[in-house]
């Protein structure tokens, strides 16, 4: 655990960066640190490595005060990883990885076997191996920054707004493999960031920090999103903090219908069965069983249907993993107002109304309050 107590950071012009923060960063979980300009997140994760050292207090690591250790060996203990990767430009992306394993004395073929290993790892292609930073893409040096932290295995990673610098497409998808590689090996991560919704979907806990480097609330996203500090937090999380929320609760539970699903190839008393009172489009799948598109039933015609008339059906929800954010964001997209139920092949699953999908929310809602009583009522 890292236990920052008390900290202070004062510049000799007067300026605080951070005035008397006191926070627990729990292990093996993702730490995030999130504020306006000049609150002084980075400042605080520069004070963990002692890139910039505290003018009060004390940060202990498992226990131990972090000044009473060398700062080399403290910041090789922990990786490292910058907004536009910080990459050495002269050096090869495999000897890039294999940076600080060669700092700590391991031969050179032992490095750039563990380059190799966290370069699948972390997703990148083995044939990127002997080329320079300057040939690749911002998200593949981002990837490739986060491999040379990892490279001696440390236990802590601290991430400087790491993604930042990416568009929103690649920013997604280095979001999702950080996660599936915390998920596989269980780092204690300290994340800064300035964008409240990468650090809701990142963060284990949250901390929000206001503008004189003092802590407004720390809480896991859930919590913060239900319950805000005060304005300031409220204010920062803003006006959607309620479609955020959503994210937490899983759309599994959700009713669907089946019942207005109908194959391309359907018969007239295929589609006839399949006009229900109770959706007024039918969603036409192709012969795997995948969704093509919406159309009224009245429009369909048996053994002539044309899927370049159909209505787009939007983007597909997949009930197991995605939230009841995304289903309602499916639905809202959707043209009809349903949103397409898939599974894991991409197979129509069930098709549901906003409607019910507003039924779900307002029941998810009720099961969290009568759940935040339970427990204080417990306490």
């Amino acid at each position: 655990m890292i236990r920052i107590d008390s900290v202070t950071k004062r510049y000799p012009d007067g300026t605080v960066a951070v005035d008397r923060l006191s926070l627990e960063i729990p292990d093996r979980s993702i730490t995030v640190l999130v504020g306006p300009s000049g609150c002084g997140k980075t400042t605080t994760l520069r004070m963990i490595n002692r890139m910039v050292e505290p003018s009060e207090g004390t940060i202990l690591l498992d226990g131990k005060d972090i000044q009473q250790q060398p700062v080399n060996t403290l910041r090789r203990s922990m990786g490292y990883v910058i907004q536009n990767a910080g990459l050495f430009q002269h050096r090869t992306i495999l000897d890039n990885i294999a940076t600080v394993p060669r700092l700590l004395g391991w031969g050179k073929e032992k490095s750039r076997a563990r380059a190799r290993e966290l370069m699948d790892r972390v997703g990148l292609d083995g044939a990127l191996a002997k080329r320079y930073p300057y040939q690749l893409s911002g998200g593949q040096q981002q990837r490739v920054g986060v491999a040379r932290a990892l490279a001696a295995d440390p236990p802590v990673l601290l991430m400087d707004e790491p993604f930042s610098a990416v568009d929103p497409i690649v920013r997604k998808g280095l979001q999702d493999e950080l996660l599936r590689i915390q998920g596989e090996l269980g780092k204690t991560i300290v994340f800064v960031t300035h964008d409240i919704d990468e650090a809701v979907k990142l963060g284990t806990m949250v901390a929000v920090m206001r503008t004189g480097g003092r802590l407004a609330q720390f809480a896991p996203p859930a919590e913060l999103l239900t319950n805000p500090a005060d304005s300031f937090v409220e204010d920062f999380l803003g006006t959607d903090r309620g479609i955020r929320r959503l994210s937490f609760f899983p759309a599994a539970g959700l009713e669907l219908l089946t019942s207005p699903i109908t194959a391309i190839d359907a018969t007239a008393e295929q589609i006839a069965a399949r006009d229900t009172a109770d959706a007024p489009y039918l969603l036409v799948t192709d012969l795997d069983g995948k969704p093509l598109g919406w159309a009224e039933p009245q429009d369909l015609t048996a053994g002539a249907i044309d899927s370049a008339q159909l209505i787009p059906y939007g983007r597909p929800f997949v009930p197991g993993t995605d939230s009841l954010r995304a289903a309602l964001d499916c639905a809202v997209l959707s043209p009809t107002g349903w949103a397409v139920a898939v599974d894991g092949e991409g197979r129509a699953a069930g098709v549901v109304s906003q409607q019910t999908i507003g039924e779900a929310i307002r029941g998810a809602h009720a099961k969290s309050a009568q759940g935040a009583t339970t427990e204080k009522v417990a306490r």
